[in-house]
């Protein structure tokens, strides 16, 4: 290996025993420290111009390699922070992202370097359908890591993985099996980037970081159930041009023909995402060939093969209620603490009240643009009480979903669970809660309720005054939960 290598260089990448040194360092160390380090390590590469091409890019390779199995421990690290440690959590987002993103960068220098050369390196030409692989898996791990976080998703992106993909066409190894990473198995370049073009499909921004997960893992079990084709047919569902600064999109009418567009569908997916639903309903449990990476509850894994469905099926969910545009100021403020605070008469305490504005309302809810510079504990399935301009009352909403559109700036749709909630103090067993009554109680009805999560109790009735009035209610389902709250329906038993 030394022999490829100038003698001028001092970089440690340089000497055959420190580069075994610095990757067994890598592989056997904490995810956290080991993808620091691989980050660091390529950023130098790139910065050091003593390295002929061929030995940088194998160091890369090898690099990439001794920190793949850190970099996929860091994600599943990251997704159990979630609601728990905000800078943890803003910490390992930010090296997760910039790693993937430092590799992606590092290869398309490479190829970038390789193609501007006046002699085509033989070393280089072999390595070359393996990076092509490695770099759309890094793209799509980067593309992941900013859907984690609801982040825009630049042109520049959908025009870097075709051009990949396109380059792979040309040299004839986009449909060559191989195998990207020792101790994985077999794929081609074009069923990698098919899968990233399936999961933009799948409209994660409704999904929360650990049902997009999820459903990363159901897309790659799912993937030869598609297949990405030239062909204008009838069945086709999705487009994608590969030359151009485009995401795929629903077929509405047909694009303009090039060499580069490509079509693909999720009928047949959607089908298998049927028998595998069926079949997990009757059994409780996931099937044991399927790979989620971990164990989750049965009804979270449902919900995700639902939403996959949904996404794939060839003709696109319809709204149920109408919209309206409009222009409006919303005050908004975050948590059921919050709320509860808002509705009882208090002023929030340090409880800060942000300020969105209202693009379209239906029956069901609302749109709003929002500042993410201010509201960056938005969370798909984050409770928020609403008061609309020239209101005095407060709504109560569950975000169901978020993108980011700019640095500063993001579109959420908030689901309205209730125009007339009020605040109560509950009896549950002996032990006071604060609560939220979602409905107007009726005797021998069905009222629903908010409380914290460590106080509702599947077994434990509530009782609670309203208007002078003493309710009893026992719990029934549970309908929603989040990181603060449950709200379930309760059987109204008295109300006097």
């Amino acid at each position: 290996m030394l022999g490829f290598f100038s003698n001028k260089t001092t970089h440690p990448l340089a000497d055959a025993r420190e580069v075994k040194r610095i990757l067994a360092a890598i592989t056997v160390g904490e995810p956290l420290g080991a993808v620091e380090d691989a980050a660091a390590w390529i950023e130098s590469l790139a910065a050091d111009e003593s390295f002929k091409l061929a030995p940088r890019l194998d160091l890369i390779l090898r690099l990439d390699q001794a920190a793949v199995a850190q970099a996929r421990r860091l994600g599943r690290d990251y997704l159990a922070l979630q609601g728990v440690g905000r800078a943890q959590e803003n910490r390992q987002w930010e090296l997760g992202h910039n790693y993937w993103r430092q590799l992606a960068s590092a290869y398309l220098d490479g190829i970038a370097r390789h193609r501007a050369a006046e002699k085509e390196e033989d070393g280089v030409r072999a390595l070359l359908p393996l990076i092509y692989g490695r770099l759309v898996a890094a793209l799509a791990a980067q593309l992941k890591w900013k859907r984690f976080r609801y982040g825009p998703v630049e042109p520049e992106f959908w025009m870097v993985l075709g051009g990949v993909y396109l380059l792979a066409v040309e040299a004839k190894v986009a449909q060559k099996p191989m195998q990207f990473y020792a101790g994985q198995a077999e794929s081609t370049i074009e069923a990698e980037y098919l899968k990233v073009l399936v999961f933009h499909a799948t409209s994660v921004d409704n999904l929360q970081p650990l049902a997009i997960e999820i459903a990363e893992r159901f897309i790659a079990y799912f993937l030869p159930y598609f297949s990405l084709i030239r062909e204008v047919r009838p069945e086709n569902v999705y487009w994608v041009d590969a030359a151009k600064p485009l995401p795929p999109t629903r077929l509405a009418k047909l694009p303009a023909v090039t060499p580069t567009l490509r079509f693909f569908n999720g009928t047949r997916a959607v089908e298998a995402v049927g028998k595998t639903l069926q079949q997990i309903r009757g059994e409780g449990r996931v099937p044991p060939g399927i790979n989620l990476g971990a164990q989750y509850e049965v009804g979270t894994v449902v919900k995700v093969l639902e939403h996959l469905a949904i996404c794939w099926a060839p003709k696109p969910p319809m709204r149920s209620n109408a919209r309206r545009r409009i222009n409006s100021p919303l005050k908004v403020v975050n948590g059921m603490g919050a709320v509860y605070q808002r509705l009882s008469g208090g002023d929030g305490g340090s409880q800060a009240v942000d300020a969105w504005v209202i693009d379209d309302v239906s029956l069901g809810g609302f749109c709003a643009q929002v500042s993410t510079s201010r509201s960056d504990w938005i969370r798909i399935g984050v409770m928020v009480g609403m008061q609309p301009e020239g209101g005095d009352n407060w709504l109560i909403g569950i975000v169901r979903r978020y993108d980011r559109s700019g640095l500063n700036q993001g579109s959420v749709g908030i689901e309205t669970v209730s125009k007339a909630p009020r605040a109560v103090f509950a009896d549950a067993g002996g032990l006071h809660t604060e609560a939220l009554l979602l409905d107007v109680p009726e005797v021998g009805e069905y009222v629903r309720m908010a409380l914290p999560v460590n106080a509702f109790e599947e077994s434990v009735g509530l009782v609670f005054t309203v208007d002078r009035k003493t309710a009893r209610a026992h719990p029934r389902e549970v309908i929603a939960t989040g990181t603060d709250f449950v709200i379930a329906n309760f059987f109204v038993q008295s109300f006097s």
